[in-house]
C-alpha cells in the first residue's frame, strides 16, 4: 500500500509540476513580451538618447548628480570608489552656473593620480579646484582654469595631480558667461606617473602599503622617467664626461656648455636648462612673488600659495650649489602677494602688496629687510604714500642730483582703480610724492613688467591688465620707456601680443619677455591659454619685437605669476602658476656676442641679441641716453608712418612722444609726420591742455577727485576735464591757476589795475609749466609780428631781495635774469627775451609792451557733481556690495567685495570659489536650511535629525562627517578646520550626508511612504515637500518651521506665505493687515470699523483701470458722493468692462461705513455691466439733509477690470439771457474771423496778379519777333483805305493759342500834298495783346494773303492770358 500509493503520489506529483512548469513559461512568455513592447515603445519616444539616465514616458530621468534634456550635464556631487575610472561633465559643453564636485574615495595614505586628458573652461572665470582630502579644507593642490592642451607631440605633458591622503575632492563652478566644451580626467589608485613615459616599468615599493614607483632604463631619469640624461654621452671625452654617481647629469669642459655639452664657449645659440634643484621643503611653490639677485644669492620674498602651514616669506637660491635655504625671522611683514622689490646697497624694500585677510587687503606698507642682520623693520614716513598698490612694480634709482631714490610704477588699488602714476620715495629723507611726468599720456595697469637700464637712465615697461576706452578692461601690449632725469615718458612698438604677469630682464641690449596670461576675451579667443610659454625679445637699439623658440625642455614651461633675475649673462625664471604652484628653476643662456667673428655676423646676430662691431671684437650694444633718434643708425630703414597708424592717438602729447614718427595737427588729430598739415606740433613740450586726456586716463571716481582739473561723469562713467569756461573767455586754464596775456603797453602799476580789473593779479609764474605756456604764446606772437615784452609779477622788496607778488620767493630757476640783471635802477621785472626765459628790470613807472594777468580757477567741480560712491572693496556685506547692478561683485568664499572691472586681478589664482552680483544667499552653512541648498555649496553637509522627515541642520564639513575649527580664531574657510563626529552620530540617529541628500525631505511636517512621498503635510503646510504654508496662512515652515494665520481686518483671504503681507481685495485699502486707507489717494473711511470710500466730485466722470499685476486681488471698490446744490436732482451713472454686484445706500452723516445700522439702501443688483439712476433732491430732502452722503458699494468683479462712474447735478430748464449772450457772442466772432480772412484773401489775389502781369511785361519785352516785309502802293484813294477795315501784317499766337500779338501799320497824319512833314515816317508799326478766340476766322483768301505777307509763324511758349 506505501509503496503503491506513493508511486500515485509521485505521478500525481510529476504531472501537476509538468503543467506548472508550461503555465509558468507561458506568463513569463507574454510578460517578456510586455516588457520589450513597452520598452520599444518608450525608446520611440525619446527623439536623444539619454547620456545619464533612462528615458521614462518620452522624458530622460536623470541619474542623481545630472540635469539637462538629455542628462547632459552635470550639477551635483558624485562619488567615486573604483581603483581607476573617469569623470567629465557631460558630452557637450558644460551650463550656466554649473556646481559639480567628484570625491573619489581610495583607502588611507593611497597615492590617487589624476590626469587631465582634455580641458577647455574660461579662463580666469571658471576654475576646477583639487583637493588632497575629502572636503574644500583639505590641502588644494591645484586650480585649473582656461585650455589646457599638450604642445608636445607625446602624451608626457598632460598635467598629472597626485594625492596622497587616500582621497581626492574635485569641485567645479562656472559662472553666467561663456561655456566651452570641459573637461574629461581619468584617476587610478597607486599607479605609476604617466605609465613611467614608456622608458621604465613600474615596480611595488612596498606591499604593504602598496606604492609603486618607475625602475627607469638607461639615460633616463624623474619620477616618470621623463628626464633624459648624458645625451650623446655628453660628447664624452672633448666635449665633458656623463656623472653617474649623483644627479646623472653631463659635467662639461671649460671650453663647453649646454645640457649636453654640444655648444662651445662662447656659442652662438642660445639653449634652456633646468637645474637639478637639491629637494627642499622649504622652496615650496608660489606665485606672484618677487625675487632679485645679491651676491650669488637669489633673494625671494614673499609670494601667494595654496597652504601657508610651511610657508617662508623670506628664502633664497645659492645659484653655485642649486641649494635653497629658508630665512628665520622672528618678526616682519604678513604673507603678502603682487608686491614689489627693490635693492639698494644692502637692503631690500619692499612695497605694497595684497595680504591674504582683511576686506580691503592691499597695503601701503613699506618694508626694508637687511641683508646680513636678516632683519625685517618698517619704514613710517609723516605722511604715508599716496596709493596703496598691488600688480606694481619697483626700481632704485639715482637722481642727476645723486638722490637714491625708489620709484613705483602704476599698479591696482581697491580705492583709486588703475594707476597711472609714478610714485617716488626718497630713501635718505624718508618721503613719498607723486611725479609729474611729461612726455606721452601713458595707461597705467596691473601685472606689467619692467627693467631699469642704468646706462641710459631709462625704464621700460610692458604689457599689463589695465582700464581701457568705453568703460572695458583688458590685457595689453604697450611698451613705454620713462627717462628718469627728464621724468618724461615715450611710447614704443607694441609687442603684438598682449599679456599680464609676465616677466622681463633686460639682456644684451634687448629686453626678454617671458611667459604670462595671455588670455584676453574666450569669445575671441584662439587658443591663448592662461599661463603660456611664449618668448619675446624686444630689441632696444631699433625699437623692434620679435618672438624667441619657447623652452625646448621635457615638460611645459608654461606659467604665469613667476620671476625673473639675471645672473652671468643668464636669466633664471623661478615659480609661478600653471594650474599648480612651481617651485622650479628654469635657465635661459643667449648667445655670446663675443663668439660671431666678424663685422657681417656681429651686426646680424639675433634674434634676441643686439651686438655691435668695435675695432676688432664684436660686444654687446649698451642702450644711450634718450636723446639719441630711434631706431639707431645700426638698425635697417624702416618705412615712414601711415595716417592710420597715427589716427589711434588721441591726445597731442601721446601723438608727438612716440616712435611712429607722428605730428598734431590743428584740427585735433595725429597724423604722419610726412603728410601735410598747415599748423602741426611735433614736440609733447609744445602740447595744450594735456589735463584732457590725463583725466581720461583715470578710470573711477575716486581718482577722478583727486585731480582738481577733473571731474567725474556719472552718467557716462568716465573722468571729464573740466569745461574751458572754468577761466572765462580770453583766460588759460594752466595747473590750478588762470592766466592771460594782454599786448597793451602800460606801466607796472597801470598793469596791475587791469588785471585786478578782471578779478585777478599780476601773474606770478611759479610752476614749470606756467613759464613754458607763457614763452610758447610769446613764441606764437612773435611769429605774428608782435613781439611782446610783458610785465610778470615780480618785485624788488628790499636792496638785494626780489619777490612775487603772492609773497613767495624768487628761485632763479625756470625764470632767469638776462645777463647783467637786475640792474639797480630797476624794481620791477618783464620777460625781455622769451626764446632764452630772459628777465630784466625796469622803473615801474616805465612802459613796457604787454602784461600777464593771473587768477585762480574756478570751482573744480560743477555743481551738479555728486560724491563718489563707497568703493567696492570698503564694502563687508554681500547685501551692500550688490546694492548697484553690476558694479560690484561678492565672492562669498572669501568674503570679499570687489569691484566688477578687477575681478580677474582681484583673484589671479582662483581664490574665489563662487561669486554673487545679486541674490545674496546665506553666507555660511548654519544659513541653510534645506538639504538640497546645503550640499550646493561645496564647503557644507547635512545632518539630518532621528526623526527622519528631512529635517536637520548645515554645518561644514567633510565626507566623513561634520567639522569644526581648530581655534576660536575667525577668518575664512582657510582656517583650520578638524573632524568633529560628535556633531552628528548616529548612535543617537542623526544622519549624516554629504553626496546626497536623504530620500525623505518633508521639512519635519511629515513621515514618507514609498520613501521619498510625503505622506500627510502637518502643522497647516502643504506641497509636496511640506515646504509651503496652507492658504489663508503664513511662515516659512521650512525644516521645522511654523505657519501662523493671516491678519488682514477681514478685508483678505490671503496673505504673503512668507512675510504675512495681507493681499486686500477692496481697492483703497492698504497696509500690511489692511488697516489703513490710502488717503494720498481721495480714499476715506476706517478699515478697523468698517471700509474705505473714494470720494467722488460732483459733474466729474472718473475712470478706475485696474489693470496691472499689483490689482489681481481686489474684487470690491467703494465710493461715496455728497450732493453740492439743495434744489437739483443727483444723477449717477457707472459702467464696467466685467459683470459685477452693485449697492447704492445713503445716510444722513459723511462718517457712516464706520458704525454699523446707519446707512439705508437704496438698489442692490447683481450681475450687471452698467447702471444710471437719478436720485431726487425732493426725495432725499437735500435742503433739510445737508450732510447727505449717497454710498456706492462695486464688488464680485474680475480682474482686469476698467470702471467709470460719474455724479452730477444740472438744471433741467435752460437760462434764456446765457444761451443768447453766448449765440451771438460766437456769431459775432465768427464774422470777424471771416472778414479778416476774406481781406487777407483779397490782398493776396492782388498781389499775385501784379506779379503775373510783371512776368508777362518782361518776357514780351524779351520774346524775340518776326521780320515781315510789306508792299505798299505809293498813292490811291486815302478815303477808302480809312474805311476799310484793317488787317494786321502779322499775327503770332501765344502758347495755347488762345491770345496772341497783333502787329498793324498805322497811316501817320501827312500834309495836303500827301507827304509826311519833313523828318518824319508816315507809317507806324504798333502791337497790342489781343484775345484770339473772339476773332472771326479769315477766309481762305484773307489767309492766303497774309501767308505772303509773312515767312512763317513762331510759337513761342510762355505765359499770355
Amino acid at each position: 500500500m506505501e509503496h503503491t500509493g506513493g508511486m500515485h503520489l509521485c505521478t500525481c506529483t510529476g504531472s501537476s509540476t509538468k503543467g506548472a512548469w508550461k503555465t509558468y513559461l507561458g506568463f513569463f512568455v507574454m510578460l517578456q513580451l510586455l516588457l520589450h513592447a513597452e520598452a520599444s515603445s518608450v525608446s520611440k519616444s525619446c527623439d536623444k538618447s539619454c547620456f545619464s539616465g533612462r528615458c521614462v514616458n518620452g522624458s530622460c530621468a536623470c541619474d542623481h548628480g545630472w540635469v539637462g534634456d538629455r542628462c547632459q550635464h552635470c550639477q551635483g556631487r558624485f562619488k567615486l570608489t573604483d581603483l581607476s575610472g573617469s569623470l567629465t561633465d557631460g558630452p557637450v559643453n558644460y551650463k550656466y552656473k554649473t556646481k559639480c564636485t567628484w570625491l573619489i574615495e581610495g583607502y588611507p595614505n593611497a597615492a590617487l593620480r589624476l590626469r587631465f586628458n582634455h580641458f577647455a573652461t574660461e579662463c580666469s572665470w571658471d576654475h576646477m579646484y583639487v583637493y588632497d582630502g575629502d572636503s574644500i579644507y583639505a590641502p588644494l593642490i591645484a586650480v585649473f582654469s582656461g585650455l589646457v592642451v599638450a604642445e608636445s607631440g607625446g602624451n608626457e605633458t598632460v598635467p598629472e595631480v597626485v594625492t596622497t591622503s587616500g582621497y581626492a575632492l574635485l569641485h567645479f563652478f562656472s559662472d553666467a558667461a561663456y561655456n566651452l566644451t570641459g573637461f574629461t580626467i581619468t584617476y587610478s589608485i597607486n599607479s605609476c606617473p604617466n605609465n613611467c613615459s614608456g622608458h621604465g616599468r613600474c615596480s611595488t615599493a612596498n606591499l604593504a602599503s602598496g606604492r609603486v614607483y618607475c625602475e627607469c632604463e638607461d639615460y633616463w631619469k624623474g619620477d616618470a622617467c621623463d628626464i633624459p640624461y648624458c645625451r650623446d654621452n655628453c660628447g664624452s671625452p672633448d666635449h665633458g664626461y656623463c656623472d653617474l654617481t649623483g644627479e646623472k647629469l653631463c659635467v662639461c669642459n671649460d671650453s663647453w656648455q649646454g645640457p649636453d655639452c654640444s655648444l662651445s664657449v662662447p656659442s652662438t645659440e642660445a639653449f634652456w636648462t633646468l637645474p637639478s634643484v637639491k629637494p627642499s621643503a622649504q622652496s615650496s611653490g608660489r606665485a606672484s612673488h618677487q625675487a632679485l639677485l645679491h651676491s650669488g644669492l637669489m633673494w625671494v620674498v614673499g609670494g601667494y600659495s595654496f597652504n601657508y602651514s610651511n610657508y617662508h616669506m623670506v628664502l633664497n637660491y645659492n645659484l653655485e650649489s642649486s641649494t635653497w635655504d629658508a630665512v628665520p625671522v622672528s618678526s616682519g611683514p604678513l604673507h603678502r602677494y603682487g608686491h614689489s622689490l627693490a635693492l639698494h646697497q644692502d637692503d631690500i624694500y619692499m612695497f605694497g602688496g595684497k595680504l591674504e585677510s582683511g576686506p580691503a587687503n592691499v597695503t601701503d606698507e613699506l618694508w626694508a629687510f637687511n641683508i646680513p642682520r636678516r632683519t625685517w623693520s618698517p619704514r613710517k614716513p609723516a605722511l604715508p604714500p599716496p596709493y596703496a598698490l598691488e600688480g606694481h612694480t619697483a626700481h632704485v634709482v639715482e637722481l642727476s642730483a645723486g638722490e637714491a631714490v625708489m620709484l613705483i610704477f602704476f599698479g591696482y588699488s581697491p580705492v583709486y582703480s588703475y594707476i597711472n602714476k609714478v610714485q617716488e620715495y626718497n630713501i635718505r629723507s624718508n618721503s613719498w610724492q607723486v611725479v609729474s611726468a611729461g612726455g606721452a599720456v601713458v595707461q597705467g595697469g596691473y601685472g606689467h613688467s619692467s627693467v631699469y637700464d642704468e646706462s641710459s637712465g631709462c625704464v621700460f615697461v610692458h604689457g599689463g591688465y589695465k582700464a581701457l576706452n568705453n568703460n572695458k578692461y583688458g590685457l595689453v601690449d604697450h611698451m613705454y620707456r620713462y627717462h628718469v632725469s627728464t621724468r618724461t615718458w615715450l611710447i614704443l612698438r607694441e609687442s603684438g601680443l598682449a599679456r599680464h604677469l609676465h616677466s622681463a630682464a633686460l639682456l644684451s641690449g634687448t629686453v626678454l619677455v617671458f611667459g604670462g596670461n595671455t588670455h584676453n576675451d574666450t569669445s575671441l579667443s584662439n587658443g591663448a591659454k592662461c599661463f603660456s610659454a611664449d618668448f619675446l625679445a624686444y630689441d632696444i637699439a631699433c625699437d623692434e619685437w620679435s618672438i624667441l623658440p619657447r623652452p625646448s625642455l621635457h615638460r611645459d614651461a608654461n606659467r604665469f605669476g613667476h620671476s625673473a633675475v639675471v645672473s652671468n649673462g643668464s636669466m633664471l625664471i623661478f615659480g609661478g602658476f600653471s594650474g599648480v604652484l612651481l617651485n622650479d628653476v628654469l635657465t635661459y643662456t643667449p648667445p655670446s656676442c663675443r663668439a660671431f667673428s666678424n663685422p657681417a655676423l656681429c651686426a646680424a646676430a639675433g634674434p634676441g641679441l643686439r651686438c655691435h662691431w668695435v675695432k676688432t671684437r664684436c660686444f654687446p650694444w649698451e642702450p644711450k641716453p634718450p636723446d639719441q633718434i630711434l631706431p639707431a643708425v645700426i638698425c635697417p630703414s624702416r618705412p615712414d608712418s601711415t595716417d592710420e597708424q597715427c589716427f589711434r592717438f588721441s591726445d597731442c602729447a601721446s601723438c608727438t612722444a612716440n616712435t611712429w614718427g607722428c605730428q598734431w595737427c590743428e584740427d585735433r588729430k595725429c597724423i604722419s609726420s610726412s603728410s601735410n598739415c598747415t599748423v602741426s606740433v611735433r614736440d609733447s613740450f609744445r602740447c595744450k591742455r594735456r589735463e584732457e586726456q590725463e583725466c581720461f586716463r583715470l578710470a573711477n571716481c575716486r581718482s577722478c577727485s583727486l585731480n582738481v582739473n577733473c571731474q567725474w561723469d556719472q552718467q557716462q562713467q568716465e573722468c571729464q576735464a573740466l569745461p574751458g569756461q572754468l577761466c572765462g573767455e580770453s583766460w588759460h586754464h594752466v595747473d590750478d591757476a588762470c592766466l592771460r596775456i594782454n599786448s597793451s603797453k602800460e606801466s607796472y602799476d597801470n598793469a596791475q589795475h587791469y588785471c585786478k580789473n578782471l578779478g585777478g593779479n599780476i601773474a606770478s609764474l611759479l610752476t614749470d609749466k606756467q613759464v613754458h605756456f607763457v614763452l610758447e604764446e610769446l613764441q606764437r606772437h612773435q611769429l605774428q609780428d608782435k613781439r611782446l615784452s610783458p610785465w610778470v609779477g615780480l618785485r624788488k622788496i628790499n636792496v638785494s631781495y626780489w619777490g612775487w607778488e603772492d609773497a613767495s620767493p624768487f628761485t632763479n630757476t625756470s625764470l632767469r635774469w638776462s645777463p647783467g640783471e637786475p640792474s639797480d635802477s630797476g624794481f620791477c621785472a618783464y620777460l625781455e627775451q622769451p626764446l632764452v626765459a630772459g628777465l630784466k628790470a625796469n622803473p615801474c613807472t616805465a612802459t613796457t609792451d604787454g602784461l600777464i594777468c593771473e587768477k585762480p580757477a574756478g570751482s573744480p567741480q560743477s555743481p551738479s557733481a555728486r560724491p563718489c560712491k563707497t568703493p567696492c572693496a570698503l564694502r563687508s556685506s554681500c547685501s551692500n556690495c550688490t546694492s548697484q547692478a553690476m558694479e560690484c561683485m561678492w565672492c562669498s568664499s572669501a568674503h570679499r567685495c570687489v569691484d566688477s572691472s578687477a575681478y580677474v586681478i582681484s583673484f589671479p589664482y582662483g581664490q574665489c570659489l563662487e561669486w554673487q552680483t545679486q541674490d545674496c544667499s546665506a553666507q555660511n552653512c548654519s544659513g541653510l536650511r534645506t538639504c538640497a541648498d546645503c550640499l550646493e555649496s561645496a564647503e557644507c553637509g547635512w545632518c539630518g535629525d532621528p526623526s527622519n522627515t528631512g529635517k536637520g541642520a548645515c554645518t561644514e564639513g567633510s565626507y566623513r562627517g561634520p567639522l569644526k575649527p581648530s581655534s576660536s580664531r575667525a577668518g575664512s574657510r582657510d582656517r583650520d578646520m578638524v573632524l568633529d563626529q560628535s556633531l552628528c552620530t548616529s548612535d543617537r540617529g542623526f544622519n549624516w550626508a554629504y553626496i546626497q541628500c536623504p530620500a525623505c525631505q518633508c521639512n519635519g511636517h511629515s513621515r514618507c511612504v514609498n520613501g521619498s512621498v510625503c505622506e500627510r503635510c502637518g502643522n497647516l503646510t502643504a506641497g509636496t515637500h511640506c515646504q509651503n504654508c496652507m492658504a489663508g496662512y503664513y511662515g516659512d515652515p521650512i525644516n521645522g518651521g511654523k505657519c501662523n494665520a493671516c491678519k488682514c481686518n477681514s478685508h483678505a483671504n490671503v496673505c504673503h506665505v512668507n512675510t504675512g503681507k495681507c493681499f486686500c481685495t477692496t481697492k483703497g485699502i492698504k497696509g500690511d493687515q489692511c488697516q489703513l486707507c490710502d488717503s494720498e489717494n481721495r480714499y476715506l473711511g476706517n478699515p478697523l470699523r468698517g471700509t474705505c470710500y473714494y470720494n467722488l466730485l460732483i459733474d466729474y466722470q472718473f475712470t478706475f483701470s485696474l489693470l496691472q499685476e499689483d490689482d489681481r486681488h481686489y474684487t470690491a471698490i467703494n465710493f461715496m458722493a455728497t450732493p453740492e446744490q439743495a434744489n437739483k436732482n443727483l444723477d449717477m451713472s457707472i459702467n464696467a468692462s466685467n459683470n459685477f454686484n452693485l449697492n447704492i445706500t445713503w445716510s444722513l452723516s459723511s462718517t457712516a461705513g464706520t458704525i454699523s445700522g446707519e446707512e439705508m439702501p437704496i438698489i442692490a443688483r447683481t450681475n450687471i455691466r452698467e447702471h444710471r439712476d437719478s436720485l431726487s433732491c425732493e426725495k432725499f430732502n437735500f435742503r433739510l439733509h445737508h450732510n447727505i452722503t449717497f454710498y456706492v458699494y462695486v464688488s464680485n468683479f474680475s480682474w482686469p477690470i476698467k470702471i467709470q462712474i460719474a455724479f452730477s447735478q444740472h438744471n433741467s430748464i435752460m437760462d434764456l439771457v446765457q444761451f443768447f449772450v453766448t449765440f451771438f457772442s460766437c456769431f459775432l466772432s465768427l464774422l470777424l474771423v471771416a472778414a479778416v480772412v476774406w481781406k487777407i484773401k483779397q490782398t493776396c489775389w492782388a498781389s499775385r496778379r501784379r506779379e503775373q502781369l510783371m512776368r508777362e511785361r518782361q518776357q514780351m519785352a524779351s520774346r524775340p519777333f518776326a521780320s515781315v516785309a510789306v508792299v505798299l502802293e505809293v498813292g490811291g484813294d486815302q478815303e477808302e483805305l480809312l474805311q476799310a477795315l484793317p488787317k494786321p501784317i502779322a499775327m503770332e499766337p501765344c502758347w495755347g493759342s488762345r491770345a496772341g500779338v497783333l502787329t498793324v501799320l498805322l497811316y501817320l497824319p501827312r500834309v495836303p500834298s500827301g507827304t509826311p512833314p519833313p523828318g518824319q515816317c508816315g507809317i507806324a508799326i504798333a502791337s497790342a495783346l489781343v484775345d484770339a478766340s473772339q476773332q472771326r476766322a479769315m477766309d481762305f483768301k484773307d489767309r492766303g494773303l497774309g501767308l505772303k505777307h509773312r515767312k512763317h509763324t513762331v510759337h513761342h511758349q510762355g505765359t499770355c492770358v
